[in-house]
């Protein structure tokens, strides 16, 4: 039942809308609907809808007299082709353009391409090629004078740089160590001396170590153009120090202090000027 004001659709029945509350008694009457008048010549049955006769305004424009004249049934020649072709086949893709084979002259090629040939029995010297040219040159030894000994006062010079350097970070452990214990630079002596003296001389160690080991040159060596380089050494590629035989070296300078410097005389004759440190450690300094 539909609502004749708020036009709701109810399924069931009552005398009020349940949407708005309009009360179906006051709507006005709707007219019955008119039904067409049968003269009795309608078709009737299930399939009415499909027939071609007898309904008003489905009539066709002339009544059908034979099932051949609908339009499955229409005769036809049974030899016509379904397509008609055009006038002129075209030829299939693979025959309309044919690849003319590529013709290489192998002789002409050969002659263009040479390849390389050893020539063991020739008489002529043999051209050395560039690769292996290259492979020999780095192959092969320096000549023993490649490096100059570095002069003495080249020497003295770096060696006082660093002794600089190493002081000034040994007076800041120091001062930071007092400010820690709260101890005055007067009361030093009541610091456990064999520890700390034990750290210094590893700090200074690694810092001789590590700067021969990773380019043979200490700050104080960098400032005057000199570097370790090994004893054995004929050229720049194994010139470098190992780590091992540089912590050598740094702990080898105790040796050369210990008996009153004596060990760093050597450092000053010479034709290599090895000091003892250097002749322990196996190495040698040098002009960089």
């Amino acid at each position: 039942m539909r609502c004749p004001k708020c036009q709701y659709i109810s399924f069931n029945e009552g005398d009020r809308c349940r949407n708005c509350g309009y009360d179906f008694s006051l709507a006005p009457e709707e007219p019955a609907p008119e039904l067409p008048i049968q003269t009795g010549t309608e078709p009737l049955g299930p399939l009415t809808d499909f027939s071609l006769n007898g309904v008003k305004g489905l009539e066709p424009s002339r009544p059908i007299t034979g099932s051949f004249e609908l339009p499955l049934f229409k005769r036809r020649d049974d030899d016509a082709p379904l397509v008609t072709p055009s006038a002129v086949p075209r030829p299939p893709l693979a025959v309309r353009r044919a690849t003319p084979p590529i013709v290489r002259p192998r002789a002409a090629r050969r002659e263009a391409v040479e390849e390389p040939r050893l020539a063991l029995e020739s008489d002529e010297p043999a051209i050395d090629a560039p690769i292996a040219k290259a492979a020999r040159d780095a192959t092969a030894d320096a000549p023993p004078d490649a490096f100059t000994a570095a002069p003495w006062g080249a020497r003295l010079g770096a060696a006082f740089v660093d002794s600089v350097l190493t002081l000034a970070i040994d007076a800041t452990v120091l001062y930071f160590t007092l400010e820690l214990c709260e101890v005055r630079l007067a009361q030093a002596i009541a610091l456990p001396l064999v520890p700390f003296v034990a750290f210094l001389l590893l700090l200074n160690g690694g810092y001789f170590a590590s700067f021969v080991a990773a380019g043979g040159q200490t700050i104080g060596k960098m400032a005057a153009r000199i570097r370790v380089v090994r004893a054995a050494a004929r050229g720049d590629v194994d010139a470098r120090v190992p780590f091992g035989q540089a912590v050598v070296r740094a702990a080898a300078y105790l040796v050369s202090a210990i008996p009153a410097g004596l060990g760093f005389v050597p450092a000053f004759f010479g034709r290599e000027r090895r000091a003892l440190h250097d002749r322990l450690a196996d190495t040698r300094v040098v002009k960089a």
